[in-house]
């Protein structure tokens, strides 16, 4: 079973493949649940998270279907919500922390989106200077 670890806010209500673009564009943040919170220790020394995440609005799933681009592709080659567990990842920058709370940039989900896990994107370039 998958326990989400924190939710998603920010000023989107409701999905728009077309809004995308603008929504990766703002600040979101994602605040952890308390009891999970001992877990972001030192994660301030990364500039870049991924992001594990619900598509807790989408229901069922379309083996083919055509992208916002018009192009007509398997699920598995592309981004969207109508997937057969409806998980999503998406890989952001990392603003600021303060307690639980996660300021990030280029997240792609709504308000109220379940963070099901947080983990560093790795190596040289990606690690913030001591």
């Amino acid at each position: 079973m998958v326990e989400p670890i924190g939710i998603v806010k920010n000023r989107w209500k409701d999905p728009d493949p077309l809004k995308t673009d603008e929504m990766m564009s703002e600040t979101s943040l994602i605040e952890v649940s308390e009891k999970f919170a001992d877990g972001l220790l030192k994660i301030e020394n990364y500039r870049e998270l991924y992001i594990i995440w619900q598509f807790h609005r989408s229901s069922g799933y379309e083996l083919q279907t055509t992208t916002r681009s018009g192009d007509f592709r398997g699920v598995f080659a592309c981004c969207s919500p109508r997937r057969p567990n409806a998980i999503g990842l998406t890989v952001v920058e990392l603003l600021h922390v303060e307690q639980n709370i996660l300021t990030v940039k280029g997240l792609d989900a709504i308000n109220g989106t379940p963070v099901l896990d947080i983990k560093p994107v790795t190596g040289s370039k990606k690690r913030k200077e001591a």
